[in-house]
This record gives C-alpha cells, sequence and structure tokens, in this order.
C-alpha cells in the first residue's frame, strides 16, 4: 500500500467511527449530550496527535533510534519506519567513521607527508609526516594559507607557476624535500611531501665512494705506469732498475690491499653473506693481532697485551680483521717509541676489546665520521701510513654482524682509544655460570 494511505486511512476511519458513535449516543441521549461527547473525542484525538507531533519535534533534535518514542495506531507505522531509516543512517555512520578513522590511521603512518587544502590554499587537514616535513601543526594551522606557513621561494614560485606536472624539490628546515601538487574534487588539492635527505646522503657517499676509489687505485696505477714508460724508453742501470721494481711492487701491494677491502666490505654488507657464529678463542684471537702489530710495527713501539675474559660466539676470521684494523691504526698512527697496549676484559654489559695507544689523536669534529669509507682526519699522511681508508668501515660492519658497538675515545696529541664493545649474548659464558643463570 502507499505509504501515505497507511496515515490517511486509519485516521479517517477513526474520525468516522467516531461521528458515528456520537451520532448513535445523540439519538439515544440527545443531540446537545451527542455533540458534547463528539467535541470531547475530537479533542483527544487533536491532544494525541500534538502529543505525537511535540514527541517527532523532540526526538528530530537528537535522532537516536534508540529514543524513538512508541505510536499508537498510524503514529505506530510512521515511528517504525522512522526507526528502519534511523537504523540505516547509524550503521551507515559508523561504516563511514570506521572508514575514516582506517583512513586517518593509513594518513598517520604513511612516511610520506599529505596536505589537504583547499582551492585557494588555505589548510583543512595534515598527517604527522607534513607537520615534520613542512613544521606544521594542524590544530593551531587549520585555515591558514600554506603559502605563508611554508616560506620558501621555490616552492611559491612553485605555487605561482601553477606547473605541477614535475614534482619540485626543494631545501627546507635542513632536509631535502621532493614536493607536489595534486588537484582533488574540485575545489581541493593534495600537496604530497617526500624526504628525501637520506637518499641523498646515500647517493652523495655513492659518489664519493667512486671518487675516492678511483682517485686511490689511479695514484699507483700512475707510478707503475711511468716507470714502465721509463723503462721501455731508455736502458736503466740496475740500481735504477732495482728501486724502480722495489717502488711499483709496493704500489701493487696497496692496489691489491684497497680491492681487497672493497671486496671484504662488500661482502660483509650483503644480506646473502650470513654471520656464521662460533666458539672463538679470545686469547688465540689477541695473540694473533698482537704478533700483527708487532711485526708491521717492526720494533718501532712497544706492543703490550692482557687477556681477562670469556670467549665468545662469532666469526674468527671477522673479529681478526675487526681487531687487526684497530690494531695496525694504533701502530700507523703512533710516533716511533711510542705504546699500544690491547686488552680484553669483562664489563657490566658484556666485555670489552680496547686498543690504547700514544700517538698523534684525534681532534673532538672528526671522531664521528672515522668509520665513513675514505675519510682521513690528514689526507697529506694517507700514502706516509699505507691505509686503504676503509678499515673502519670494516670494523663497523664487522661489528654491526656481532649485535657489538665501537666507541672511540681520544685527545689530539695524547693518543686515543677505540673500544669494542660485546654484549652479554655473544659471550661464551663457563658452565658453572650458565648453571647460575
Amino acid at each position: 500500500m502507499n505509504p501515505k494511505l497507511l496515515f490517511w486511512v486509519p485516521a479517517v476511519l477513526r474520525t468516522a467511527i467516531i461521528l458515528g458513535v456520537c451520532t448513535l449516543l445523540g439519538w439515544l441521549f440527545g443531540w446537545v449530550e451527542g455533540l458534547v461527547l463528539a467535541l470531547a473525542a475530537m479533542m483527544v484525538m487533536v491532544f494525541t496527535q500534538l502529543s505525537y507531533l511535540f514527541q517527532l519535534s523532540n526526538w528530530l533534535e537528537d535522532p537516536q533510534s534508540a529514543k524513538l518514542p512508541d505510536g499508537w495506531g498510524a503514529w505506530t507505522s510512521i515511528f517504525s519506519r522512522l526507526y528502519k531509516m534511523r537504523r540505516e543512517d547509524e550503521k551507515n555512520q559508523a561504516e563511514l567513521t570506521e572508514w575514516l578513522a582506517r583512513f586517518r590511521q593509513a594518513m598517520h603512518l604513511l612516511p610520506d607527508g599529505v596536505v589537504i587544502m583547499d582551492d585557494v590554499l588555505f589548510l583543512e587537514w595534515c598527517n604527522p609526516a607534513a607537520e615534520k616535513h613542512l613544521g606544521l601543526t594542524h590544530e593551531r594551522d587549520k585555515g591558514m594559507r600554506v603559502t605563508n606557513l611554508v616560506r620558501n621561494p621555490d616552492f611559491m614560485d612553485y605555487i605561482i607557476l601553477g606547473r605541477y606536472e614535475q614534482p619540485l624539490t626543494i631545501s627546507f628546515r635542513d632536509r631535502k624535500l621532493i614536493v607536489q601538487i595534486i588537484p582533488f574534487e574540485n575545489r581541493r588539492q593534495i600537496l604530497v611531501t617526500h624526504d628525501a635527505t637520506e637518499t641523498e646522503r646515500i647517493e652523495e657517499m655513492r659518489r664519493d665512494f667512486i671518487a675516492n676509489a678511483s682517485h686511490e687505485l689511479r695514484t699507483p696505477l700512475t707510478v707503475i705506469v711511468g716507470f714502465l714508460e721509463i723503462a721501455a724508453s731508455e736502458g736503466l742501470d740496475a740500481a735504477t732498475r732495482s728501486s724502480h721494481l722495489k717502488l711499483m711492487t709496493e704500489q701493487g701491494h696497496r692496489m691489491q690491499h684497497l680491492i681487497e677491502d672493497m671486496l671484504t666490505l662488500s661482502r660483509l654488507e650483503s644480506v646473502d653473506y650470513p654471520l656464521r657464529a662460533e666458539p672463538v678463542d679470545v686469547k688465540r684471537l689477541v695473540d694473533q693481532v698482537q704478533r700483527d702489530a708487532d711485526a708491521l710495527s717492526a720494533g718501532r713501539h712497544v706492543v703490550t697485551m692482557s687477556v681477562d675474559g670469556p670467549d665468545v660466539m662469532g666469526s674468527y676470521e671477522e673479529l681478526h680483521s675487526a681487531f687487526g684494523n684497530l690494531a695496525s691504526n694504533a701502530v700507523r698512527y703512533t710516533p716511533a717509541g711510542g705504546q699500544i697496549h690491547l686488552s680484553w676484559k669483562t664489563s657490566d654489559s658484556g666485555a670489552k676489546f680496547t686498543v690504547d695507544d700514544t700517538g698523534i689523536g684525534i681532534s673532538p669534529e672528526h671522531i664521528s665520521r672515522l668509520t665513513e669509507r675514505f675519510y682521513r682526519v690528514d689526507k697529506s699522511r694517507s700514502r706516509e701510513t699505507q691505509g686503504t681508508g676503509l678499515g673502519l668501515a670494516i670494523v663497523k660492519h664487522v661489528l654491526l654482524r656481532h649485535s657489538s658497538t665501537l666507541k672511540i675515545k681520544s685527545e689530539a696529541g695524547k693518543g686515543s682509544s677505540f673500544i669494542v664493545c660485546m654484549p652479554k649474548s655473544a659471550l661464551v659464558l663457563p658452565q658453572i655460570e650458565l648453571q647460575l643463570h
């Protein structure tokens, strides 16, 4: 049946029945009494309808399905239909609220910044990444023009020109950002920001690595090629030829060591090269490191050692490479007559391998960069020390694979301490200690 008839038919029938009853009573008891009864009945009906209208009006101010009043007669059908409609609206609203919560959660977790603006660039919403990238605060800056909040000349030109097909790279708040505006709906735009600082840093490191590696290889090659050209162009006496061959051999070994270190570093960084941990006899390891340091020193230094700690789980070859690089650096950067001490001992957090020297020391501004590839405090000493510039980078990656860290303490002119800190989880404890734990 037509919904409109559901209201009017019962109302007309009730009115007709009441009028019929009143007519019958008027015929039986008199027309005046019948009229009074008819008026009273009509007043009751009017009051009832007004009461339901009043309840409906109050409910419309806060339309919740649980608060919908009960009805009588035609109002039963009306309130039933309103209840169904309101329940459907509440269900849709709950679904929209859930999807909105999911959307906001997803936007909060995005590493890229998202800013929603209207057609005249007034801020409507932004996620935490955008707040971090652009220095915005959603609660404080909502309703303000983004161009007043992001004061960057390149960004302003990008906005004015309106060429949004290509992203824009800007330097802002000490970060390298890639920004792009995307039209959204008719009266909204989305500003997307991507922090490319780390990518730029890695790319710069890659460029520096290639440049430095090329330089390190070119220098010995230039020496070797130069001597070969001299030898080919003129006859040389035995002493000169012997001197040239000695220098070429030294430069050839230098290239060989450099390539070996580059291959070692590449292997340590590879995810396809897992750590094969095994018990490492630290006493034997430190003994070997001391012998290597003595051989490199050739009697120019006093190299001592002390071992008072447990063995560890790890790779003997990798730890020998890391400890050996620290010891060889101490030898190279300690003047003749200096002292170098190697020690292995337990600590509160695990165990420590320390290399102390009385060498030239390092200024504070250089310490944080020592583990970078090819970084040198004094480039003029690189040929003198015969280092490849990759030793501490290798140490860093070996220790990362062993869940360990490197601490450096140094003072220019007074010597240095390089400390390898290994965690308790890497130690091989005696059986008695294992039982106590």
